[in-house]
């Protein structure tokens, strides 16, 4: 492949935007540094718009307004910060490589860490959301079930977490991910427990009558 063909295959502009120093949020959004954007109006992916400004294109053209490169230039750099191979290169830098490659993949494999503890997240608040209503208690209860007072005391929680990992900073995500991930495998097995079950409540199959205990099986335990 060419210059272009080569960068703009290897390149999201997504990667490209984090590599320059702009965090891009979750979701994608970015505040836009073309403009004066207190609130982040850029969608990054693959390519770039603006929802603010209107520039838009691919990472070449988000490079070379970056820098004001001309787009020859954006790509000769983004081929040299990334180490992309291509058609007609004169001269080969191996010593970029492993730490582009090994940047790349640390990135990669933060996000893997991200997607998972917000997925286990948001399967547990819905499992929280189902207690709530399918254990509310009535009126001749004298013991509130564990699962409703697990939802009571949990949804709050999972809630800000949720919103951190999609609004909050790289930092504030990261800590996130950092804080709960010896929690996941637990939440996993939790969430798989009940799926298997489906709505069934272990307690009342294997006790029948009126729940008394507030303890519950520990391979639900959080």
């Amino acid at each position: 492949m060419n210059l272009f063909e080569a960068v703009k295959d290897a390149v999201p502009t997504i990667a490209a935007a984090e590599h320059y120093g702009i965090e891009v949020k979750r979701n994608g959004m970015a505040c836009c540094p073309f403009h004066d954007d207190r609130t982040p109006s850029m969608k990054v992916d693959k390519r770039f718009h603006c929802f603010g400004c209107q520039e838009d294109g691919d990472v070449i053209d988000f490079v070379g307004k970056l820098f004001g490169l001309s787009p020859k230039r954006a790509a000769e750099k983004l081929a040299e910060d990334f180490g992309v191979r291509y058609e007609g290169l004169q001269t080969w830098q191996p010593q970029r490589r492993p730490s582009v490659i090994s940047k790349l993949a640390a990135a990669q494999e933060y996000r893997k860490k991200e997607n998972r503890c917000y997925r286990v997240l948001c399967e547990y608040l819905h499992l929280l959301r189902d207690w709530k209503e399918q254990y509310a208690p009535q009126p001749e209860d004298e013991d509130w079930h564990p699962l409703f007072c697990e939802a009571l005391q949990k949804m709050d929680y999972v809630e800000y977490l949720l919103d951190e990992l999609i609004s909050g900073t790289l930092e504030e995500r990261t800590a996130i991910v950092k804080e709960k991930e010896k929690d996941l495998a637990g939440l996993e097995k939790k969430i798989a427990a009940f799926d298997r079950r489906g709505t069934a409540d272990p307690q009342r199959d294997s006790f029948p009558g009126k729940m008394r205990s507030t303890r519950f099986p520990e391979e639900l335990a959080m």
